[in-house]
């Protein structure tokens, strides 16, 4: 298990460019098993869960070519689906919650498809019933083997229907998504996600010769179509790593330019740090922070704590409320972070108590930062991370504690985040990775 020294207390100064989107590139690679042209991919950002995801479908028969840095080839020609049932199979598939994305194009195509019970970070009940139920709406069936964890899903003969989605699951959308593209008749999907990596799949899907109208929309509408052929597509950058790199900034007082950040696909994010006393400059589609000796939260209009909560797109995105908590801790003012949608992502918080944070969790969903405005500053400790963003959020405040501070079980932040010591130690970080 390696971890990160981190000797915190620096100013960081220069530039830094987003990585691809981790949340799109595990869609966008599923999607290349619905049809047996090559498809290009550029943008693809080299962290763990991706790398999974690629080699998982190179073991089932995908022939994957990387072409230069982040750019690869997919030909899924010769699919071997009896690996679908095998022990390898179920162990990666298992270790790695993307894994679950292949089951739509796999139905799609090939009528069945087998998944063990996925994992990835443990911030809550993540229930993957969006999916099964609206596979079913489809006209598939499921077996839930509980004994192995393991789900038999059959689909012969897809059509499209009518369905409202439980939830506007992300990656239950895109699931069902895929799955429908080549059913016969057509789907409509309604409360289905709108974010921008559920946009991104959809637009890719209709270059490949798929027929999707709604896109950017809570109902989506997918005509079936034959076959799909072969094309080229490019991620958008990690509006997570963004949003974490101007949490950065802010925390840690320092002047930094994020590059090429496709700032017309982030949404309300600029917008929830700038509400938090953040300031910044839009210079074509860079991002450039200047280094604030402080930085005070706003207030509603009738003067009471400001809330942060984050919701279905386009509201604020959950992956990003553990930067938004940490970087308040250094700001003037307080604010009420609702994480609603996860019930364990706040438990990190009691790391940022025993650094000096001044945090009450009320409850699995709530927490009530009280800035400092830099007064107290954060002490150095040893921690561990319990899940990528958490993890992310434990780097920032080590980063601008006194001390020096050590971050156990950093492979949860590789999971989501490429090569995130040697880009930060280029902006001058003191941070050593030690395995």
């Amino acid at each position: 298990m390696g971890s990160f020294k981190v000797n915190g207390g620096k100013q960081l100064k220069g530039e830094i460019i987003p990585q691809g989107a981790k949340n799109e590139a595990l869609q966008i690679l599923s999607a290349v098993l619905l049809t047996e042209e090559e498809i290009i991919i550029s943008n693809i950002p080299n962290i763990r869960d991706v790398m999974k995801l690629i080699e998982l479908l190179g073991d089932l028969g995908v022939d994957v070519n990387k072409i230069e840095e982040g750019t690869y080839s997919f030909r899924a020609k010769n699919i071997n689906l009896e690996y679908l049932i095998s022990e390898d199979f179920k162990k990666k598939g298992a270790s790695l919650r993307g894994s679950i994305m292949i089951i739509g194009p796999l139905l799609a195509r090939f009528g069945k498809a087998y998944i063990p019970e996925p994992g990835g970070d443990k911030i809550g009940r993540r229930p993957v019933d969006t999916h099964l139920r609206g596979f079913e709406n489809l006209g598939a069936n499921f077996e839930h083997n509980l004994g192995d964890r393991f789900y038999k899903i059959n689909a012969s003969n897809l059509k499209g229907t009518y369905m409202v989605l439980d939830e506007a699951s992300v990656t239950g959308t895109a699931n069902i998504v895929m799955a429908a593209t080549l059913a016969k008749g057509t789907t409509s999907l309604y409360n289905a996600a709108c974010e921008p990596y559920v946009q991104q799949l959809c637009k890719m899907l209709n270059s490949m010769g798929a027929k999707i109208t709604g896109i950017g929309s809570n109902l989506l509408h997918i005509e079936g179509v034959d076959s799909l052929g072969g094309c080229k597509h490019r991620m958008l950058p990690d509006m997570i790593e963004i949003g974490s790199f101007i949490g950065l900034a802010a925390t840690t007082q320092s002047e930094i330019t994020i590059k090429d950040c496709s700032i017309e696909s982030l949404g309300i994010i600029p917008k929830i740090f700038q509400r938090m006393g953040i300031h910044m400059e839009f210079k074509g589609d860079d991002i450039y922070l200047p280094s604030q000796d402080s930085f005070k939260i706003d207030t509603l209009i009738d003067g009471s704590i400001l809330t942060i909560k984050d919701g279905i797109w386009p509201a604020f995105t959950p992956d990003l409320i553990s930067i938004a908590l940490v970087t308040a801790t250094q700001a003037k003012g307080s604010v009420l972070i609702h994480q609603w949608m996860f019930e364990s992502r706040l438990f990190f918080v009691d790391n940022l108590i025993d650094m000096g944070a001044r945090i009450i969790l009320c409850d699995p969903h709530r927490a009530v930062v009280i800035g400092s405005n830099r007064e107290t500053k954060l002490r150095g400790i040893t921690m561990s991370s319990p899940d990528i963003r958490a993890g992310v959020s434990m780097l920032i405040a080590a980063l601008a504690a006194q001390g020096t501070s050590t971050i156990n079980n950093i492979e949860q932040i590789d999971r989501g985040y490429q090569f995130i010591d040697k880009r930060l130690q280029a902006i001058g970080a003191d941070i050593t990775r030690i395995d």
